[in-house]
């Protein structure tokens, strides 16, 4: 029998020549990342909890401080001099203030075919190059820094056939935000969203990153594409070249099947409390605002802020409402402000912020009070998500934040 995408990489990583949904393998890890959301855990373990502390293989480790940047408080401070001093006396990349973990991952070290385990829930979104990325804890994380190795649990694949292009004024943001209303939050549990047919070559590799980053809102393991000529243009523009390119067997097994016709996607936002609570964006224009959000993981690059920007030219953002723009790495950060995009922002009365989680993290930056509304490009709208447990957050894509942080309340781009 034929093997997915996802399969074969698990295999190569086994070293075995073939594997199948429900098989436990050890498996060679290609690279590990922790942002400080959990690393001061991982090296407590590692520095009291180890008879013999050491590290497989340094190279393949990279720490990420980017959820509180700058820290917020004497004892955030406190953790990450912990994940610095680490990083320093064992030679492990170490970014700081450089941008969200997963962007700057893509930036420079994602390579299709690897297997790669990360102490962050989106570490999903490496499956837009080809790779399989996947979420764990510190302790799973703390087991694979030691010995380079750890355990998976072949997970069943689902196929999602994209047809059609995207009609204009219609992101990838909401064709996820689609799917995952329609499967539900707990629709993929522990499988592996893989994207494929003719409308997943149409999206750029920006629109697989939303894709695969949010594949964890069903519950998925990861989201993968097959690294075509787009991924590998992107590779060859940061100076990369790919592990492994692999394709799905055409006998490759799928517990389920569905098919998304890309042009007939419209605008939706995720009403609170639940990431699958999908309706057309209509249905919610009109409720008032407090805070906008664009930036995250899953929208805050250049492609987002050049959306936002166009259509924030020359107008202003509503009185009493607070707009942040965040992008998402140094380098998107720095490429907004070659193309103006910062300038268009600030006149408009928007607060640019240094590339980090911010507001999606609900932590350090644009934390919204009791019974406020925010509406955001981050991943995720449970109850006190970005502050109080009273408030509300709505998700929606960079064009309907934008449009709504000028109106006030929910609004699409054509009401502007």
């Amino acid at each position: 029998m034929g093997m997915t995408i996802a399969e074969k990489i698990i295999a190569a990583a086994a070293g075995v020549e073939s594997v199948k949904p429900g098989d436990i393998h050890t498996v060679q890890l290609d690279r590990l990342m922790s942002n400080d959301g959990t690393t001061h855990l991982t090296v407590d373990m590692y520095n009291n909890k180890l008879k013999n502390p050491h590290i497989a293989d340094t190279k393949k480790l990279v720490f990420i401080v980017d959820h509180n940047v700058p820290s917020d408080c004497p004892k955030t401070a406190a953790s990450q001099k912990k994940m610095r001093d680490f990083a320093k006396a064992n030679n492990i990349d170490f970014w700081e203030g450089k941008g969200v973990c997963h962007q700057v991952m893509i930036e420079n070290y994602v390579r299709p075919g690897e297997l790669i385990f990360g102490a962050d829930s989106h570490t999903c979104s490496y499956g837009a190059l080809g790779a399989f990325g996947t979420g764990v804890g510190c302790t799973d994380f703390l087991y694979g820094m030691v010995t380079g190795t750890s355990w998976v649990l072949v997970p069943e694949s689902v196929k999602f056939n994209l047809t059609g292009k995207l009609p204009k004024g219609v992101t990838a943001r909401d064709l996820i935000l689609t799917i995952i209303g329609e499967v539900g939050a707990n629709g993929c549990n522990y499988q592996v969203m893989e994207f494929t047919g003719e409308g997943a070559k149409t999206l750029s590799i920006s629109d697989r990153m939303t894709l695969c980053n949010m594949a964890v809102e069903a519950g998925a393991k990861t989201g993968i594409f097959e690294a075509d000529e787009k991924a590998m243009d992107y590779l060859k523009e940061h100076g990369r070249e790919p592990k492994a390119v692999f394709h799905s067997d055409p006998d490759a097994k799928y517990v389920r099947e569905y098919t998304f016709d890309l042009s007939k996607v419209r605008p939706v936002v995720a009403r609170p409390d639940f990431v699958d609570n999908v309706v057309p964006a209509e249905e919610a224009c009109g409720i008032e605002i407090n805070e906008a959000f664009l930036g995250s993981c899953n929208n805050g690059r250049i492609e987002d802020l050049r959306v936002g920007a166009e259509i924030i030219k020359g107008k202003k953002v509503a009185d009493k409402v607070r707009f942040l723009v965040v992008p998402a790495s140094q380098t998107i950060y720095r490429q907004a402000l070659k193309e103006g995009l910062i300038d268009i922002f600030m006149e408009a009365g928007a607060i640019v912020m240094n590339p980090n989680c911010s507001v999606c993290w609900g932590s350090c930056q644009g934390v919204i009070g009791e019974n406020e509304v925010l509406i955001s490009t981050g991943t995720r709208n449970f109850k006190g998500r970005a502050g109080h447990p009273s408030s509300k957050v709505y998700l929606g894509s960079a064009a309907t934040v934008t449009a709504s942080a000028i109106a006030g309340k929910i609004a699409l781009p054509s009401e502007i």
